[in-house]
């Protein structure tokens, strides 16, 4: 027996004005984006100390035996008690048995006496050639939800367990880095502004001596610009639960950056903007300081993104496997051509009447890495874009696992997770998508440093 009866129609028909009108609120005023701008703040606030201990405070957990020997310091398990009891000095760790818990400080202490005291042909610290500067790394990209803040996140955690020091510094006013990190920010004080104005400030008053000399009117230093210049950026430098992370955090406010720098550049067409960062991390100190740092940008090519653009030695640009994130990674590409060729010939022109040196941006490498892939349904389009992307594109492509998952839900990397909570082969996996990245790029990164240290050696002969 056959049913006649006709299949319902699609949900969208039959609405009834009247009704529909009966459930909407009284029209929406400004005030209402404050209350919904509080709950939002405060819903934040509970869900990223999800993570944290009873304090408030994040902390990074122990780590056995067992991840020890496998990923951390390259020694077989046994060996590695045997070192430890007849080294009492050394950490002996927390807990009963053979399995021992240690906290990261504790495992770069060992780290560092296998260095020193174990076999010679064992990478027990990473590559790092005395006097060169730190590389920064800046990850990049105009589109949102690619997975930028997670990868920069991830491979700061992954440098830090390979016994780098890292500082990452957050460009987001979104904050969601500073979130992750545990960090602590009040005003746009604590953050990458105060070097942005301090470097204006300096060119300013660079600027004021010749205006002087010359009898010009001087370009006035405001509150903002001589606050500026009793900030070292330093002094915006925070711990983080990782004993070898520091941050430079963001909050709401640093977008005001992308306001005021166009208007400071107004005031002196000749300062350099996009040099902001650049200027601010050398003279602070902070590329002797550390071996790597990385710069976590906001989803959009404003004055902060050029900056960290600009000071970025290796450009790291995650795209999801579809063809928005796609077209959109090729858009941004086109954009970065428009953008720094157009500094470029507006610089170059004016240094070449002058016969100054030519002004020109280089980096190291520029790799754009699939984030978040789904081997059964992407493959074919991933394979695609790695044909168009060429030697762009890193070879490992990041699964998406429930573990990745579970860890952003928890406001965690997933090296921060217990890989108790999981089967022993989940947290494996979880595990290899990003160790696996990190060896990508950190085979970038020590080709770029064994390139300086090459050339350095070439110019002190022929010097």
């Amino acid at each position: 027996m056959t049913s006649s009866g006709k299949s319902p129609l699609p949900p969208y028909f039959g609405i009834d004005p009247e009704a529909a009108e009966a459930k909407l609120s009284q029209p929406i005023d400004t005030g209402r984006f404050a209350k919904a701008a509080a709950f939002a703040a405060k819903g934040r606030e509970e869900l990223a100390k999800g993570g944290h201990a009873p304090d408030g405070q994040k902390r990074l957990r122990k780590f056995s035996t067992w991840e020890i020997c496998r990923y951390l310091i390259p020694v077989a398990p046994a060996h590695f008690r045997r070192v430890l009891k007849a080294n009492p000095d050394l950490p002996q760790g927390h807990g009963e048995g053979n399995t021992k818990w240690f906290s990261l400080a504790e495992v770069m202490t060992l780290r560092e006496h296998f260095a020193t005291e174990g076999a010679a042909n064992r990478e027990y610290r990473p590559y790092r050639p005395e006097g060169l500067q730190a590389k920064v790394l800046a990850v990049a990209n105009f589109k949102g939800g690619v997975g930028k803040t997670s990868t920069c996140a991830h491979l700061a955690m992954s440098a830090a367990l390979d016994g780098y020091k890292v500082l990452v510094i957050d460009l987001d006013s979104q904050g969601s880095m500073t979130s992750i990190l545990g960090g602590s920010i009040q005003d746009e004080w604590q953050t990458a502004f105060p070097i942005l104005a301090g470097d204006f400030a300096r060119h300013v008053q660079e600027e004021n001596s010749v205006r002087v000399a010359q009898g010009q009117p001087e370009i006035p230093l405001d509150e903002t610009l001589s606050e500026a210049l009793e900030v070292s950026p330093r002094n915006l430098v925070q711990n983080t639960h990782w004993p070898n992370i520091d941050l430079i955090g963001a909050q709401l406010n640093l977008y005001w950056a992308e306001f005021q720098i166009p208007v400071w550049r107004m005031q002196s067409r000749n300062w350099a903007l996009w040099d902001a960062l650049t200027n601010g991390l050398d003279a602070g100190g902070l590329l002797d300081e550390y071996d790597l740092i990385l710069l976590d940008t906001p989803p959009a090519l404003g004055y902060l993104t050029i900056n960290a653009l600009a000071a970025a030695d290796i450009l790291l640009v995650p795209l999801g496997a579809s063809f928005l994130e796609f077209d959109s990674t090729g858009r941004f590409f086109d954009m970065l051509y428009s953008t720094f060729a157009s500094i470029e010939d507006g610089e170059n022109s004016q240094r070449r009447q002058l016969g100054l040196e030519e002004v020109r941006f280089e980096w190291d490498a520029v790799r754009t890495l699939i984030t978040r892939f789904d081997a059964a349904q992407q493959t074919d389009l991933a394979n695609v874009i790695q044909a168009y992307f060429g030697d762009f594109m890193t070879t490992f492509r990041q699964d998406m696992t429930a573990m990745v998952g579970q860890a952003g839900e928890q406001v965690n990397g997933i090296y921060e997770a217990d890989y108790r909570e999981f089967n022993r082969d989940t947290y494996v996996r979880g595990r290899e998508t990003f160790d696996r990245t990190w060896a990508e790029v950190k085979e970038i990164i020590l080709g770029a440093w064994w390139r300086d240290e090459k050339m350095n050696e070439q110019e002190a002969e022929h010097g």
